[in-house]
């Protein structure tokens, strides 16, 4: 027997679940004979692609791993002192392992079905209350894309809520970090907002501005007494937002105390690695009667059906996006699993941790710039927590080399050094940095005598300054300290969660597919995780890289000439896309070209978006098949013609098609001067069939996050890199501290230079091990699993799109409106799956009152089975209803969920049998997921809206801490 010694394991079989034989079995549901014959019938052939993708040979999970090992070691992670919002961090373990590298964690989807996501929702709202108990304000969602975005949002609601009509400047600090400068720089210029940047002491206020910010402590580590700057902001009805810093707020008076009327930041400080970037979990918090104008999620407590205690999201639909074109953002993605992680960072350690932790901070930096002092140095900061800052004239060129050596990068400011101290810093690091100076000076550092000097260490932040008030008094705060205690907690909200450890989330436009472990792995090494993304390039050679063959990659994929890779979310993406492409015209002394065609059925943030890059939104018509009207958008770009911009397009349509017309479209607006812009959010069904620039487009985002295999962890992370046609990379965003900058750049979108760097490592190992066949064959199989899923359900639901063919692409739309017309909703259908075992697909888009179906190229034909009988099985007891078998409003549908404790409950007084309830297949006994409360009570949230862990004493129903 011949043995072959050549066999490579391919990864692509672990990513694409269906086997040979389940292919053959639904290729004859379907009734195609190959899956290419499919394909033919699925994709235009005037869009195909007329070679395979130029990519390298793909490589096993075992090779991957070990080339990375090689590639990471081009990372040098020096000790960081850079500071700029970034900060060294200690993550408990038991925070790391059993969240941040749990699949029961980071494959949760956005908490929008809230009865199966009570644990996310409560860590959510631990998260919520932490960020109010520390800023001192009322009320605050859970949680932005970085401390930039976060502050330009702030302005942006200041902007929305100024009651002068006529005001258009905005005040910023010269103190503000420089990256936030520059993303409000971004924002402000499609409105007409004047920047006005300059020293809070000395500026004249004027009845033309409508906010300010400020940094506390501000950049280079001053902290102000800012009270007498709010209140003549206040005099003058400007709204005050505040940056701050979450640690230093354990001693430092919260800005809610003295006067701020929104507080932005982010937590990275409490247990989330640098990552060379992110991702970080930021966080807005404002007054109570802003509610309303919030960009964001907020959780809120409610009740159930039963009148127990229960969670979901408030005002859910008041989510900015669903203005369209009136929003002031465009929010779609938030940063969940970072923001459980830094409020269970809090839970685990306590107030009196977090306190001792902060004194040590602060402690510290007392006892360097008295080590400094004794060399002869002169601290220039009057109070500080952790940030020290010395002019050190001619010496800077010295100790950077010196410090260098050392393996120590400090911050740089022209003959300024400042040194930040975080949670890491220790006596031994303070005994370094002394040595760095004292070598420069010349002087024995012998003769400085570190243990007398913190002997006598007391705060040197002023009496008025000093935080006063307790924080985190919650016993959630106050109780899980040890790490048995903590474990349990963390599994005790992880298994009220439903996440893809346990069924499939066929969501469309979501692409819930597989995240592979291997993909997972890298994120968590140091050479990557404790990277500051704006340390020496010299130093991060790793990531270049990886950057740079990620840019190569998907530009290939794409057909572009090159990326962005720092947007940090998919709606980021687009909004960056618009700017490039209004920078295009702009460039050309087209200003006056401000008009975005988007069709009817375009994701609700396109219209946003559009509306916060400066244009105005002309909606175009779809036909009854659900296609773009091809000669209404003629019309109104010929209308439009000389103002036109863009045409926001998505790709296979939001309705699930390949439109035939795609290359018509794209040609008619380049005609008219425009550009077209589009949403990568289908890509799941394009890449190695087709490509956005094979179809014409100039712009796209992608979502690494669908397409490319970055987890959404309960509601975020996500990336939203943009690719570009060669004649808008000149336009790509730049960045003020780090030089990415391209002949013409727009400002930064984001805070950090590359995004959420330390992410981008999933999708480049994604790319790599798959390589150009298995990524061509898991858009295919995308394909096939969506197309048996419509061959199996069309007889039960109608599908309400479908090709040329008959054919769907990689999602479907099942129509539920008829179902009304005996009572039953789509949400009943969608709160009766969760009895099955079930996340619903995504409910009432495009279309109200369907479902959208995707179920992506990870899962096997037995669990699309799974999931079709289900459906089928709910279409059964819907024709009871409808037959008045069962009652009209008291059957399984209208009672959906079912809890354990309703099912074992004592009494019973349902028409139909505890176990059609409950048990409604065979299947589901063997593997039952109870929802942790039944149906929650969305009206009764919104009208008592409570955003913060309730005191326990205040409700009778239990509420788990």
């Amino acid at each position: 027997m011949k043995l072959n010694v050549d066999y490579k394991e391919q990864f692509e079989h672990r990513h694409i679940a269906p086997n040979e034989q389940d292919t053959q079995a639904m290729l004859k549901t379907i009734g195609v004979d190959s899956v290419d014959a499919l394909i033919n019938q699925t994709v235009p052939e005037n869009i195909r692609l007329k070679k395979p993708m130029d990519l390298p040979a793909a490589k096993s999970e075992f090779e991957y791993l070990n080339d990375l090992r090689v590639t990471a070691s081009k990372n040098k992670v020096f000790k960081s002192y850079i500071g700029k919002g970034y900060y060294n961090v200690i993550v408990p373990g038991v925070i790391q392992r059993n969240i941040l590298e749990n699949p029961g964690w980071y494959t949760q989807y956005t908490p929008y079905q809230a009865e199966i996501a009570q644990g996310r929702l409560q860590a959510l709202l631990n998260f919520q209350t932490m960020v109010l108990d520390l800023t001192g304000m009322q009320i605050a969602n859970a949680s932005l894309l970085d401390e930039g975005t976060a502050a330009a949002e702030a302005m942006f609601m200041q902007y929305s809520l100024r009651k002068k009509t006529e005001a258009k400047s905005y005040f910023v600090s010269e103190e503000v970090f420089p990256q936030t400068i520059d993303i409000l720089k971004t924002r402000a210029q499609p409105y007409g907002i004047k920047l006005i940047i300059g020293n809070h002491q000395t500026v004249e206020l004027t009845d033309d501005m409508f906010g300010a910010l400020v940094q506390y402590p501000a950049g280079l580590g001053e902290v102000y007494n800012y009270k007498a700057f709010a209140d003549a902001a206040h005099q003058k009805n400007i709204k005050l937002t505040v940056a701050a810093d979450l640690m230093s707020l354990a001693l430092l008076t919260p800005p809610g105390e003295w006067g701020a009327d929104i507080v932005v930041g982010t937590t990275q400080r409490f247990g989330i690695p640098m990552g060379f970037g992110g991702p970080h979990a930021a966080f807005f918090a404002t007054k109570e009667e802003y509610k309303r104008s919030m960009p964001g999620r907020i959780i809120g407590v409610t009740i159930d059906a039963h009148e127990n205690y229960a969670l979901r999201m408030a005002l859910q639909t008041r989510e900015q996006h669903i203005r369209r074109d009136k929003a002031t953002s465009n929010i779609c993605t938030a940063q969940a699993l970072l923001a459980i992680m830094a409020g269970m960072y809090a839970t685990y350690h306590g107030p009196k941790d977090i306190k001792s932790i902060a004194d040590r901070i602060h402690g510290l930096a007392i006892l360097l710039t008295k080590a400094l002092s004794e060399l002869g140095f002169e601290q220039l900061n009057t109070a500080y927590f952790d940030t020290i800052k010395f002019n050190v004239g001619a010496l800077v060129n010295p100790i950077h080399s010196e410090a260098l050596n050392n393996e120590m990068n400090f911050n740089y400011e022209g003959e300024i050094i400042t040194i930040a101290l975080d949670e890491t810093t220790r006596l031994y690091d303070i005994e370094n940095i002394v040595k760095v100076f004292a070598k420069i000076k010349g002087i024995n550092v012998n003769d400085i005598d570190l243990d007398s000097l913190k002997a006598d260490i007391e705060s040197i932040i002023p009496e008025e300054l000093q935080r006063k008030s307790a924080f985190l008094k919650h016993p959630v705060f106050n109780k899980h300290h040890s790490e048995h205690e903590m474990l349990r907690y963390i599994k005790s909200l992880e298994a009220k969660d439903l996440s893809l450890c346990h069924s499939m989330i066929a969501l469309g436009s979501c692409t819930m597919k597989l995240n592979a472990t291997t993909e997972m792995i890298p994120v968590t090494w140091p050479e990557f995780g404790n990277l500051h993304p704006f340390a020496p390039v010299h130093q991060t050679g790793g990531y270049m890289q990886i950057m740079a063959e990620l840019n190569d990659w998907l530009s290939e994929i794409t057909g572009f000439a090159s990326m962005s890779l720092q947007p940090n979310a998919g709606a980021q993406g687009e909004y960056t896309g618009l700017m490039v492409i209004r920078a295009y015209h702009l460039d050309r002394g087209d200003s006056h070209r401000n008009i975005a065609l988007i069709p009817s059925s375009a994701h609700g943030t396109n219209p946003a978006s559009a509306a916060m890059a400066g244009m105005k939104i002309i909606v175009t018509k779809c036909d009854e098949k659900g296609n773009i009207d091809v000669e209404d958008l003629r019309a109104k770009a010929e209308e439009h013609s000389e103002n036109l911009s863009c045409l926001m397009v998505t790709y296979p349509s939001t309705h699930g098609v390949f439109e035939e017309s795609i290359i018509e479209i794209c040609d008619i607006i380049h005609q008219h001067g425009g550009q077209v812009y589009m949403d990568g959010a289908n890509m799941n069904a394009q890449v190695g069939l087709t490509s956005p620039a094979n179809i014409g487009a100039d712009v796209c985002h992608l979502n690494l996050h669908k397409t490319f295999c970055i987890p959404h962890g309960g509601g975020g992370p996500g990336m939203g890199p943009i690719g570009v046609a060669a004649h808008l990379v000149p336009f790509l965003p730049g960045h003020s501290v780090v030089d990415i900058a391209h002949e013409k750049s727009i400002s930064a979108v984001s805070a950090a230079p590359w995004g959420s760097a330390s992410i981008l490592l999933i999708s480049h190992a994604y790319i790599a091990m798959m390589g150009e066949k298995g990524l061509t064959n898991a858009t295919k199989y995308a394909i096939l699993n969506a197309n048996y899923i419509k061959a199996r359900l069309e007889e039960h639901y109608p599908v309400l799109y479908s090709g040329a063919n008959g054919r769907c692409a990689h999602e479907m739309i099942l129509d539920c409106r008829s179902f009304k017309n005996f009572g039953i909703e789509v949400t009943d259908i969608a709160k009766r799956l969760m009895d099955y075992g079930f996340h619903a697909p995504t409910v009432s888009f495009p279309v109200a009152g369907t479902f959208m179906v995707e179920p992506t190229e990870s899962e096997p034909k037995h669990e699309l089975d799974r999931f079709c009988d289900a459906m089928i099985a709910i279409r059964n007891e819907i024709s009871d209803v409808e037959s008045g078998v069962l009652d009209k409003d008291n059957n399984p549908l209208k009672n959906a969920p079912h809890t354990a404790a309703v099912i074992t409950g004592n009494e019973w007084d349902k028409p139909y049998t505890r176990q059609k309830a409950g048990f409604p297949l065979p299947y589901v006994a063997l593997n039952k997921f109870w929802p942790s409360v039944g149906r929650v009570n969305d009206t009764f949230g919104d009208r008592t809206l409570i955003c913060t862990c309730p005191p326990i004493e205040e409700y009778e129903f239990d509420v788990l801490v």
